[in-house]
């Protein structure tokens, strides 16, 4: 008879069985929520019955993988990825293979969907060995396999392997099913999307076509398949210009999912979409929208607020908003998909990056072309990393890098980043595609502007023949290319020519995109300007009315409004209809200046008109006031900024010309104002390539850094010199070297950047030469004449190239006479006149510095200073990593005094590669070539160097010591070796030998090191980032050594800057102030870039995380100084018995007195305000932290741990009852060692939390007397991990005894103290070493028989919750944890 017990075990069987079946059907109806309703309650089923069969635990697999289909239709990666590791220890425990290979898949589709394409490929291949094994003859479920790959390799644009996957898929399929199978038409389907992307439409539409005839044969005519490639057909249509016909494929679906499927379906919100593509094509903007928010209700409606999905809307209404110029709104709409995809996807994914190419294309069009390239940066780094850098999606953004540089004027930079376009382009489709075409045409936009028409009209040639072989003839590329033809014609005076080509382009854009398209206007616009040269003004202002028209349809203020307008106004003046002409250039006014143009130079055009206009209506003082509009705006265009402060007044106006002197002088020195003129033309668009990067000699202490970095520097060794006491020099902390990495020869850093602003002005300076040679007038000239009143503005068609706009505040439209020149911009003009008077002299002898520089740093190692490296570390330098070659790596450090440290080299190259590694956020890689080898690295790049070549017999003998050392060091910091470069260079540094053997020796090592060096820092992404010039203007006020000049004037007012504007510790809003009041000023976020800039460098300490938005330090030696001064106890053979008892006492207490540090502060002669700064700064940093007085003191103290002597001894704990020790950190493969600086810094800040001055230390080891606590805490730092411990005293009283223990009990459940210690933990890695963010804080716990750590999980036996598997592979032991029993309370075992 079966017993009760059984009989219910059966009975919830077939309770999990029914809700699986529910669960399922939900599923298949995209029920999400109530599918995971079902599957949660058959799982909280599962968990009740004692002893699962296997069926159980498959059904338990099975519910697991579908809850992770969900969790990815939804985007909730992070929950999928759980669902899918529990389905894997299932199936492991289940040992069937095959559905281990569908986790796989599982996986390699969440990786897909997060951009991480390779990952992808691995799993799936994974996938892929497994099915092979279990069918030998790769049938269908290996098949699913190549579908899978085949996807990945399209969202690479790998697009010809994603063929021949599909075509294995197609193989297999076509063997194994019925020739009508809806499978084999799913696989055509995913063959035309391929064909598409390679705009392959005829064979996309074939593919397609064969598709829809087995669904037709198959399925019922209204099945939803059939609609899908109803969507897809009409995709090809759209993209071949064919839009009545692919408005009819989606209308086909729409119909058919309207009838099968329900009103909120996600696939009619698709067709909305694709609906409102065509419409935003056609420039039918107000429909798009329409239909944009339709798709957008129903996405909401389905996946909530927070979705990809909804990003996509969002962004494609973005591009709605930029077409119609209202930029405002686009640049809104983009942030909002920006932040859904930012919190959905990470930074890292491509749809990330193509919303930071809408953003930038806004930039682009509102003429802030910094902004745009920036954030074009931005979008080709994710691009970079998650595509590679053979994609299309790398090529557009190429391609619209060459836009801003085109509308920037800097031509050359927009041939090369088309080119760089077009090289991606071919390799990846051939010579025959439109995307080809588009290439050309913008080139030859850019030829255009450079008067080079033959070469312009080749490349238009070119466009055309791609466009009408793959578009054929009547597609709207070949009408803008007829338009740009038109263009050119209309620039050479060949106006009928230009009438047919404007005719052309007409002809096809009313036929494809309607009567009303803004493309329609904008070759209305240019046959005005036509009929207008050729004195046809009636036909003129017809063309231009059209124009009007639709443009006014599109939206009532759009910028290209103004240049029909001011068209209109030409017309008339060349009629002598002077006031109706001015009443069109003020609307034309009107309109830009509400697109927020305030500055733009079409604007300046328009005033120019409107002065010749009242010139011959003899209004005089009228004409006067627009011409000085006019060169306002041509001069702001010139400078940085054109709203300054009058606080720059306090500069000595008596030791500086007169602006009247320098502006406005005559024609007695042209080629100086020439170059004045290029001067502030490079201040405002000027910009080099980054030429210096640092280069920082790191390691233990006392192991030979200095001196290699004399011998590098090609400096003599000093004879018996003593081992570098940077660290007690009261004067430098730091040795610092800049030289030529082509040469090895040092050079001043100041004279660097002065010969990288000579450099760009003298390039502006010979391109107005030039300019003024073909006697072509440019916006750069400062026009006091009266203008062509034909200088009208035509308009070209470029891809991806919105109107170029500039961002402005509204003014009347009245024309009353503004104020000649503000006492503002009179100031602004003086002081840039100043500085190119200070740089002038060097102008006429100077030219151009291509070399670049490492600025070398030797750093102290004391490890009592790892505390004080973070805020000095950057990402964007080079380390060279020293060790001695006579020590064994286990070896303990030696101290300078010849004592042993407690530390050993490899802990002290933990703590370098550690600090240096983490602090750089970055993940990119380089390629660098070294000795013809080209290999990748991580960023930053460490070189690992040797010293103390002399101690070793052979040169063998050190070599091996290298390979033996490099190994040691990967063994245990694998995770750094792509961060490693090992040179395997062993240097002698004996001061006593200076043979020619050895000396010769010496040169060759320094001449290998240099080569590396040159190799790395060339191949680093920091040494091609271009920096404006004003950069290095503003890096010269802060941080420039005052050197006599010939003018001594002119010295005195720099001098008189920094005397009265630099010191040496100054907030952020005072730079920003300093940089507006002298010109220098483009935005907070260059501001911020320039600071990151210049403290990579280390020219200064940037640090963000003070108040008033962040502090800079002037002068890096000085604070270094100050914090050396402070930490570093000397020795004190003689003095006061009082300041040597308050030196003993920090080196027996970790603690320091306020009085001690007034003390050694007294020679910086600090004032309190400053002292007070220095120590919230060090108290930002976790340097030192203040400690609560006692209730009888008022003396104030400061927990410095780092400064206890290392043979301080340990706690006695003999009293007390002490606790297992819990573990917190990190994988060993994630993060291998926690620093001494992040160590230090966590006790402060667990100081602070606890707000307790009873701490006791020992070394590396904190006790932590917690108030109203019977406990304390104990902290030791152990490699990767923390180790926790709490005690509480014996009592002889057994009954007191159980209540003590049991209060404590409860009271580390109630305070939970270690959920503090991870928390400050995580906090601490994120902020400072934000390499390691991603890696998992956990808890651990020691196995007694193995002796390794293994964190705490869910895998605890359920009978007994102090149980846990050893996740050692080769111990796999379960045991019982006291650690587990201590610390995790009953009832939060299960959480863990």
């Amino acid at each position: 008879m079966m017993s009760k017990k059984r009989s219910n075990q059966l009975s919830l069987c077939e309770d999990v069985k029914i809700l699986y079946d529910m669960a399922l059907d939900s599923q298949e109806e995209n029920n999400d929520q109530q599918a995971l309703s079902y599957y949660t309650q058959a799982l909280d089923i599962v968990k009740s019955i004692d002893d699962t069969s296997q069926d159980i635990d498959q059904l338990q697999y099975d519910i697991y993988i579908n809850i992770c289909d969900i969790y990815i239709r939804q985007y909730n990666l992070t929950v999928a990825k759980e669902f899918v590791d529990k389905a894997i220890y299932l199936v492991r425990k289940l040992q069937q293979k095959d559905e281990i290979a569908q986790c796989l898949d599982r996986k390699a589709e969440i990786k897909k969907l997060e951009g991480d394409y390779n990952g992808a490929l691995i799993d799936h291949r994974r996938s892929v060995k497994i099915k092979r094994k279990i069918d030998i003859s790769e049938g269908l479920d290996v098949s699913n396999s190549y579908h899978n790959i085949g996807i990945v390799y399209y969202h690479q644009g790998k697009y010809d392997v994603a063929i021949i996957m599909y075509k294995k898929l197609l193989k297999i399929q076509l063997s194994a099913l019925q020739d009508n199978d809806p499978r084999i038409a799913l696989t055509y389907n995913n063959i035309g999307i391929v064909y598409e992307a390679q705009c392959m439409y005829d064979d996309a539409v074939s593919m397609y076509k064969k598709s829809l005839k087995i669904q037709l044969s198959e399925l019922d005519d209204n099945h939803r398949d059939v609609a899908d490639t109803y969507i897809r057909i009409g995709n090809v249509y759209r993209a071949q210009g064919k839009y009545d016909s692919a408005i009819s494929m989606f209308k086909k679906s729409l119909k058919i999912y309207s009838s099968a499927l329900d009103d909120n379906h996600l696939s009619i919100a698709d067709t909305h979409n694709n609906i409102a593509n065509i419409y935003g094509t056609q420039g039918k903007y107000g429909e798009a929208l329409s239909m944009y928010e339709k798709s957008l209700e129903i996405r909401l409606l389905v996946h909530g607020d927070n979705h990809p999905s909804v990003a996509e809307i969002y962004h494609n209404i973005g591009n709605v908003y930029e077409a119609q110029a209202k930029y405002d709104d686009a640049a809104s709409i983009y942030k909002k998909s920006l932040s859904i995809r930012l919190s959905v996807l990470g930074n890292d994914h491509p749809d990330v990056a193509e919303t930071y190419e809408g953003m930038g294309n806004v930039f682009n069009a509102q003429g802030k072309y910094d902004d745009a390239v920036s954030i074009y940066d931005k979008s080709l780094k994710i691009k970079l990393s998650a595509l590679g850098n053979n994609h299309l999606s790398i090529a557009d953004t190429y391609h619209n890098m060459g836009n801003v540089y085109d509308n920037q004027g800097m031509y050359n930079k927009a041939i090369r980043m088309y080119e760089k376009s077009l090289k991606v382009k071919l390799s990846i489709v051939g010579d025959n595609h439109p995307s080809i075409a588009d290439t050309y045409n913008n080139m030859g936009a850019v030829y255009d502007s450079q008067g080079k028409y033959d070469k312009a009209v080749s490349m238009y040639e070119k466009s055309q023949e791609i466009n009408m072989s793959e578009l054929g003839s009547k597609h709207p590329n070949v009408a803008n290319t007829y338009n740009n033809i038109g263009f050119i014609y209309d620039h050479q005076g060949k106006y009928d020519k230009a009438v047919s080509m404007y005719k052309k382009s007409l002809e096809i854009n009313m036929s494809a995109l309607g009567d009303n398209h803004p493309s329609v206007a904008n070759t209305y616009n240019n046959l005005g300007h036509v009929y207008s040269h050729q004195g046809k003004y009636d036909d003129a202002i017809s063309m231009y009315k059209k124009s009007l028209n639709i443009y006014q349809s599109v939206h009532d203020n759009h910028p290209n409004l103004a240049e029909t307008y001011e068209g209109i106004g030409v017309a008339n003046a060349q009629q002598d209809k002077y006031d109706k002409a001015i009443w069109f250039y003020e609307r034309a006014l009107t309109i830009l200046m509400d697109a927020h143009l305030q500055n733009h130079p079409d604007l300046a055009r328009i005033y120019d008109h409107m002065a010749t206009c009242y010139d011959k209506l003899d209004r005089f003082h009228d004409a006067a006031a627009m011409h000085q509009r006019s060169n306002n705006i041509h001069r702001s265009l010139q400078r940085v900024s054109t709203t300054y402060r009058t606080s720059a007044n306090n500069i000595n106006r008596s030791t500086v010309p007169s602006t009247e002197s320098n502006v406005a002088e005559d024609s007695s020195a042209p080629k100086e104002k020439q170059y004045f003129s290029a001067y502030l033309q490079a201040l405002k668009q000027g910009s080099c390539k980054n030429k210096v990067i640092r280069a920082i000699y790191t390691g233990p202490e006392c192991v030979g850094k200095s001196s290699i970095m004399r011998v590098f520097t090609q400096q003599q060794l000093v004879n018996l010199q003593d081992p570098t006491l940077i660290a007690n020099q009261s004067d430098k902390m730091i040795h610092l070297k800049v030289f030529k990495i082509t040469d090895c020869t040092t050079h001043d850093l100041d004279q660097i950047w002065e010969n990288n602003i000579l450099g760009v002005v003298q390039e502006k300076y010979e391109n107005q030469t030039k300019n003024q040679k073909k006697a072509k007038p440019t916006d750069e000239q400062f026009s006091t004449s009266h203008q062509n009143l034909n200088a009208t503005k035509p308009v070209r068609s470029i891809t991806t190239n919105p109107q170029n706009t500039t961002a402005t505040t509204l003014i009347s439209s009245s024309i009353s006479p503004p104020a000649i020149l503000s006492t503002e911009d009179d100031l602004l003009l003086q002081q840039s006149r100043n500085f190119f008077n200070y740089f002038y002299p060097s102008l006429l002898k100077k030219s151009n510095d291509d070399s670049q520089y490492a600025k070398l740093w030797d750093f102290g190692g004391q490890s009592i200073y790892h505390v004080t490296h973070q805020p000095f570390l950057s990402g964007n330098s080079i380390y060279f990593l020293v060790f001695n070659i006579s020590q064994d790596i286990h070896d303990r450090v030696r101290t300078r005094d010849g004592r042993l440290h407690d530390i050993t080299y490899l802990q002290s190259m933990e703590e370098w590669l550690t600090s240096i590694v983490g602090s750089n956020a970055s993940q990119d890689k380089i390629l660098a070539t070294i000795d013809k080898d080209q290999v990748e690295y991580s960023l930053p790049v460490v070189i690992l160097v040797a010293s103390h070549g002399d101690y070793i017999a052979s040169e063998r003998q050190g070599i091996n010591r290298f390979i033996k050392f490099e190994q040691e060091i990967i063994a245990n910091m694998p995770r750094y070796r792509k961060n490693i470069y090992s040179s395997r260079i062993i240097f002698n540094c004996n001061s006593c030998d200076n043979t020619d053997i050895t000396v010769a020796e010496r040169q060759q090592c320094s001449l290998r090191l240099h080569e590396i060096l040159k190799s790395s820092a060339q191949s680093c992404p920091f040494m091609h980032k271009f920096i404006p010039i004003r950069w290095y203007i503003i890096a010269t006020i802060l941080h420039m050594p005052t050197e006599s000049r010939n003018n001594e004037g002119v010295s005195s007012f720099i001098n008189q800057i920094r005397a009265t504007r630099v010191d040496k510790i100054m907030t952020i809003l005072q730079v920003k102030s300093l940089a507006k009041d002298f010109g220098l000023y483009e935005g907070d976020n260059e501001l911020l870039a320039m600071l990151s800039y210049l403290h990579d460098l280390g020219e200064i300490i940037f640090c963000r995380k003070e108040n008033e938005c962040g502090i800079i330090i002037t002068d890096v030696n000085w604070i270094l100084g100050i914090f050396q001064t402070i930490i570093h106890l000397h020795d004190c053979r003689s003095g006061s018995l009082y300041v040597k008892s308050l030196l003993e006492e920090g080196s027996r207490t970790g603690k320091i007195s306020a009085k001690y540090i007034d003390y050694v502060l007294t020679p910086y002669e600090l004032d309190d305000a400053m002292k007070k700064r220095i120590i919230n700064l060090m108290e930002t940093y976790d340097i030192l932290c203040r400690m609560k007085s006692d209730n009888n003191s008022d003396e104030i103290h400061y927990f410095v741990p780092y400064l206890l002597r290392y043979d301080v001894e340990p706690f006695d704990l003999t009293r007390f009852h002490v606790s297992e020790t819990l573990y917190i950190g990190y994988e060993h493969c994630d993060i291998p060692y926690i620093p001494d600086g992040i160590y230090y810094c966590l006790l402060s800040s667990y100081l602070k939390q606890w707000n307790n001055a009873e701490v006791e230390l020992c070394y590396q080891c904190a006790k932590f007397n917690l108030m109203h606590s019977f406990y304390d805490i104990i902290i030791k730092k152990d490699n990767s991990h923390i180790a926790l411990q709490y005690c509480y005293r014996k009592l002889e009283d057994p009954k007191r005894a159980h209540a003590i223990k049991s209060a404590v009990q409860k009271s580390i459940h109630k305070d939970r103290p270690h959920d503090i210690v991870k928390g400050k933990l995580s906090s601490l890695i994120n902020n400072r070493m934000p390499k390691f963010k991603e890696s998992i804080i956990r808890y651990y716990v020691r196995c007694y028989k193995c002796s390794k750590l293994t964190f705490i999980e869910c895998n605890h036996e359920s009978k007994n919750e102090n149980l846990i598997r050893c996740q050692n592979e080769s111990c796999d032991t379960l045991f019982k944890s006291q650690s587990m029993n201590d610390w995790i309370y009953p009832d939060e075992k299960r959480e863990y």
